[in-house]
């Protein structure tokens, strides 16, 4: 359940972006609008992205902004509607002078942004949300852009290799997702890796974003007797199922992609049969960056656990090295130019730099860590480190 707190920050930033004048848009600053899920059930995944964003631009800001200039952040809640993401996209393209937009909601919303991008010939960013395949090798889409550590092309293969290498028995599996587009799709390639490698898929549920009971899918799923459970979706869809299945006495192993949620959850969770993969570092690694996030989190006022800033962070930085390379005046075409030779040191959060070319604006390296909480140690521990995977055109 989201705090007050972060339920009264996503209001206040609906206000506000209603509130810019034409004088708060004057030229003198770089304008950068954003289509989020800051509330509804996404809101868990991808308001704490925005918010961090935040964060990070106002820093930047009491420092005197990028070459001079502020930077102006406009956000737009899109509920993860795509009406709504529609009629966000129609303003910040259409009425607010936009340099860059970010989009951060379900892939269902993506349609008519991608298609506003396209048209204003603005460039789209892709923070903490699921990175579309047009951002890929070798010919990408020349507007879009990704910085999201997951990735369903990439994440699927090593997660269902994982399963079968730690498999001691034969893998009956059951997959878990949500209806949305790219959950979907995640799910059509974890089921034709698993029968590829001699796996079962004994049950395939896809339970709406509105569900309040999971107790009947994990119902269904526990009579096909899976001993694996793999979910890759929004996190509450893959985190409740799990508890469900639980409550039901399923004693089985599961795996699913580790969200900004990952961490606070292993901890909550403590069993050791729940695993996730992420290509982000959990904040118990300590790392000085993670040491000025905690600082910017608590001056920030920041609603979240800081465990959940990193998607944020990356998306600050990589807008800072952007716009700083962008130089002044700034406009979408030199904005876009500079995204296409991005090379950010992610300083530990990830497993290598984010590097961005004219043909590749997802990355050239993609990099997982596996995790899972030990009862014993009664701690999250890594069970593989750094996996590097090349992102092949």
């Amino acid at each position: 359940m989201r705090s007050t707190a972060a339920l009264t920050f996503a209001a206040a930033l609906s206000a506000a972006s209603l509130g810019f004048s034409a004088g708060t848009h004057a030229q003198d600053a770089y304008v950068i609008g954003v289509t989020a899920a800051m509330t509804g059930p996404a809101a868990g995944t991808q308001a704490p992205v925005i918010e961090m964003l935040r964060i990070y631009v106002d820093r930047l800001n009491v420092k005197g902004g990028i070459n001079g200039h502020r930077i102006n952040l406009l956000v737009e809640d899109d509920q993860a509607e795509p009406s709504k993401a529609a009629a966000n996209a129609t303003k910040l393209f259409r009425q607010e002078n936009v340099m860059l937009v970010i989009d951060s909601s379900l892939s269902s919303t993506y349609g008519p942004v991608i298609a506003e991008a396209r048209r204003a010939k603005v460039p789209l960013l892709f923070a903490g949300a699921i990175c579309p395949k047009e951002s890929h090798p070798p010919k990408p889409d020349p507007v879009l852009f990704c910085s999201t550590g997951f990735d369903f092309g990439y994440d699927i293969p090593v997660a269902i290799d994982a399963i079968k290498d730690a498999a001691k028995e034969p893998v009956k599996i059951a997959m878990i997702g949500m209806p949305i587009p790219i959950s979907r799709i995640g799910i059509e390639m974890a089921q034709k890796q698993a029968e590829k490698l001699g796996m079962t898929t004994v049950d395939t549920e896809f339970i709406p974003p509105t569900a309040a009971d999971y107790t009947p899918f994990a119902t269904k799923i526990k009579e096909g007797e899976p001993n694996w459970g793999f979910a890759y979706s929004p996190w509450q869809t893959e985190v409740r199922t799990f508890e469900a299945l639980r409550r039901l006495g399923w004693g089985g192993t599961y795996l699913c992609y580790g969200h900004i949620q990952a961490e606070e959850e292993l901890k909550r969770i403590a069993d050791g049969g729940f695993n996730v993969f992420s290509a982000n570092a959990l904040f118990q690694d300590n790392l000085p960056v993670q040491q000025e996030m905690r600082q910017a989190a608590a001056d920030g006022k920041y609603s979240y656990p800081v465990s959940y800033a990193d998607e944020g962070w990356i998306t600050g930085r990589a807008i800072e090295q952007i716009l700083t390379k962008t130089g002044w005046p700034a406009d979408a075409d030199k904005i876009a130019e500079a995204m296409s030779h991005l090379d950010l040191d992610t300083q530990g959060l990830r497993g290598g730099p984010l590097v961005w070319t004219a043909e590749n604006h997802f990355r050239t390296k993609q990099y997982y860590r596996f995790y899972r909480y030990d009862p014993e140690q009664k701690s999250i521990v890594r069970v593989r480190d750094w996996l590097a995977v090349d992102v092949v055109n």
